[in-house]
């Protein structure tokens, strides 16, 4: 399957060991000398609107995604501590 980077943003990223909806994809990061995608980012939920700032990004090395969909990014990561204290988050 192909996947432009652009399309790659929009995804929806789950977590597989407890089935978390983490976010969805905010920015990537590569290796400008190889090339190689190393990892994406999910941009840190925002604190009462954003006036306190942001939660801290969730970044999930390149090696931890299991499957990448038409919708829906798997990983294998574990999911930050402040999601694993409410449960699930509906994003």
């Amino acid at each position: 399957m192909l996947c432009r980077i652009d399309e790659l943003k929009n995804k929806q990223v789950v977590c597989v060991k407890d089935g978390c909806v983490l976010g969805f994809i905010s920015d990537i990061e590569m290796d400008t000398q190889s090339g190689a995608l190393t990892s994406i980012i999910i941009f840190g939920r925002f604190k009462f609107f954003g006036l306190l700032g942001r939660e801290e990004d969730i970044i999930i090395p390149w090696e931890d995604i299991k499957v990448i969909g038409k919708e829906t990014v798997l990983v294998s990561t574990e999911p930050p501590v402040y999601l694993r204290e409410k449960g699930r988050r509906m994003v």
